[in-house]
């Protein structure tokens, strides 16, 4: 490959320069674990559900890495004010999304989160989640513009908007997930930690309301802490399966917990992986999603400007720890959450989601992204 003239100033040549490569080949790795989980795990999802071909997960899978493949390259080429911008554009066409949802979406579980057209479920939360970070950090930016505008009060008015269309669905999970993000995001911004308390006294009371509310909620959670009490099936299924794989697992195709969970594919692929694959590709999995989150957080420590360096670690946070509750999930460190694993878990709207995040993160840290001062870009 012929390396570029530097007086090529093209935006591919310098989406090339600055790119971080370690990153997209970190993530290219974990879409292909993905697909791996998706042919051992698919087949027997399609079997149960009723589908003629057994490999009906599977080519959607591959399909979905293509889209999220092309969404998340098409993402990291942007530059900082388009990002924003795009961020803007996709938080309000999800907000909306969320609203007509509620009138005609479509249920499962107990659940209204998905929209259903042409054969295929969307999900719009997905998308809300990284377009709120990148649009919080850089409203919690202009505090040095305009110090008289209401800024926190107006990103925070945005959050308690979209939790509160998560909590119609109702989403629980989600809920917590973009909220520990949403203050991360707050933090790095450099806000005052008694507004961060407000939150965290808000979160006990809410979360209280919630045991109250919602049956669902209070039966996972209290299945959690008395287990005996509660039928824990899943995740004793899942925490079986992680045990038998031992160091290098039972062999490709060889499991049995796909079989007999529901949600093999999605929600405990990590224990197929893990059943089949053992502890040496289950800690692989570990392995690549702490080095994007900690390269991905110490390149945005070195962005000059608050609002990119905050939205940019706000993004990895939020990929880092969807990643961390799905994977104690299956190993039983928390209550059971319904989140997929980024990248590896089947999905069409999980991993466009994720694909979005981590192009977002990846435009704003770009090499070139530390150089440019937000403060030239405020007005625009």
């Amino acid at each position: 490959m012929n390396t570029p003239a530097r007086s090529d100033r093209s935006i591919l040549t310098e989406w090339r320069r600055t790119i971080d490569w370690p990153i997209l080949v970190a993530c290219a790795v974990l879409i292909g674990i993905g697909l791996l989980a998706a042919l051992s795990a698919g087949p027997p999802a399609a079997s149960r559900i009723g589908y003629a071909d057994p490999y009906h997960f599977v080519y959607r899978q591959i399909a979905f890495a293509c889209a999220g493949a092309a969404v998340l390259l098409s993402t990291s080429v942007l530059s900082v004010k388009w990002a924003r911008r795009w961020a803007g554009a996709v938080f309000l066409g999800s907000i909306g999304l969320m609203l007509i949802m509620l009138v005609i979406g479509y249920e499962a579980k107990g659940a209204q989160r998905w929209i259903r057209f042409a054969g295929f479920s969307l999900q719009p939360s997905e998308f809300a989640k990284p377009a709120l970070i990148v649009l919080a950090g850089w409203l919690f930016a202009q505090r040095e513009f305009y110090p008289s505008v209401p800024w926190a009060a107006i990103a925070s008015a945005l959050w308690a908007g979209t939790i509160g269309l998560f909590l119609l669905q109702p989403d629980v999970g989600q809920s917590a997930l973009i909220t520990a993000a949403f203050l991360i995001t707050f933090f790095i911004a450099g806000l005052s930690w008694r507004i961060g308390a407000a939150f965290g006294i808000g979160g006990v009371f809410l979360s209280g309301l919630l045991f109250l509310a919602l049956p669902h909620f209070r039966t996972r959670l209290l299945g959690f802490f008395f287990p005996s009490d509660y039928d824990t099936y899943q995740i004793d299924k899942a925490s079986e399966a992680i045990t038998n794989g031992g160091l290098f697992g039972v062999g490709p195709g060889e499991g049995t917990v796909k079989v007999s969970l529901p949600d093999a594919h999605s929600d405990f692929v990590y224990a197929v992986l893990s059943e089949e694959f053992g502890l040496v590709l289950s800690l692989l999995v570990i392995l690549l999603y702490l080095f994007i989150i900690l390269r991905g957080m110490l390149a945005a420590r070195q962005i000059e400007d608050a609002s990119p360096r905050a939205a940019a670690i706000g993004l990895f946070a939020l990929f880092g720890l969807q990643a961390a509750i799905n994977i104690s999930v299956n190993i039983s460190l928390i209550p059971p959450k319904g989140m997929t694993l980024p990248f590896v878990s089947y999905g069409g709207s999980s991993l466009l989601g994720t694909a979005l995040t981590i192009g977002f993160a990846l435009a704003l840290v770009r090499r070139r992204g530390a150089k440019i001062r937000w403060r030239k870009t405020s007005y625009d």
